[in-house]
């Protein structure tokens, strides 16, 4: 089964190489059959630059440039068109998903013939390593009322490090987020549709290069948009987007 993983990159020409470089060697390691697929969205520093010197080194490696409209959801989208494997991830370029857990959430899909796995950072085994103290806040209590709303137990709906099987993802479009929220319309979806399901516990460490992309004053009302939509869905679709079993 071969595993893909999306990468979405705006402006992480410094994140780029560590990151790239460790994710395909513990692939390589692992005898993962993959492909790294990273979408350039639109940058404006030179990542470009580096991902045409890095694709010498990883031949596992491919990438595309969106030129728009652009944002962190659309350039996640683009690579979700484009991936060829049977399963796929998404990982962010900063390297703050480690590689390690990656391979965790591929084993458990494996394992557990699952149609996603989730990670969890606030579970025991999870940890967060420089985690700003009001993003922590912030994110305790929007996925507090994520799970009030949906009435599950998972608690790290907006942590963007998910796997899905591809005939998942295809069950799950088309995507309304072109910003940060699509990292909670995607296990959102999942979970209302009905499709299968494991928690796995990761890590998450803060970035060493750059700045987050994620600026939280501009994404309350988008977030609040998908957990809506998502919830009318529940309610009242009647099923009519379920897994087809």
């Amino acid at each position: 089964m071969k595993l893909s993983v999306v990468i979405p990159a705006y402006n992480e020409a410094e994140s780029l190489p560590e990151t790239l470089t460790t994710l395909y060697s513990t692939l390589i390691k692992e005898n993962i059959e993959h492909e790294i697929v990273v979408t350039n969205d639109n940058s404006s520093d030179n990542t470009l630059q580096v991902l045409e010197n890095l694709v010498k080194d990883i031949p596992t490696l491919v990438y595309f440039t969106n030129s728009g409209p652009n944002g962190f959801g659309n350039a996640v989208c683009y690579g979700l068109d484009r991936f060829t494997g049977d399963y796929v991830a998404v990982m962010m370029a900063d390297l703050s998903d480690d590689p390690k857990d990656l391979v965790k959430f591929y084993r458990k899909a494996l394992e557990g013939n699952y149609d996603c796995v989730f990670g969890s950072r606030w579970d025991k085994g999870g940890k967060v390593v420089d985690y700003p103290a009001l993003k922590r806040r912030i994110n305790r209590l929007a996925n507090f009322i994520v799970r009030m709303a949906f009435r599950f137990k998972y608690n790290d709906c907006t942590n963007a490090f998910k796997l899905y099987k591809k005939e998942t993802i295809l069950g799950l479009k088309p995507f309304l987020s072109p910003h940060f929220n699509l990292t909670l319309e995607l296990p959102l979806k999942a979970i209302v549709r009905g499709y299968t399901y494991a928690v796995v516990p990761n890590s998450w460490t803060n970035r060493k290069y750059g700045e987050s992309k994620l600026k939280i004053k501009e994404m309350g009302s988008r977030y609040f948009f998908i957990l809506l939509y998502c919830w009318i869905e529940k309610q009242f679709s009647r099923g009519d987007y379920n897994k087809k079993i």
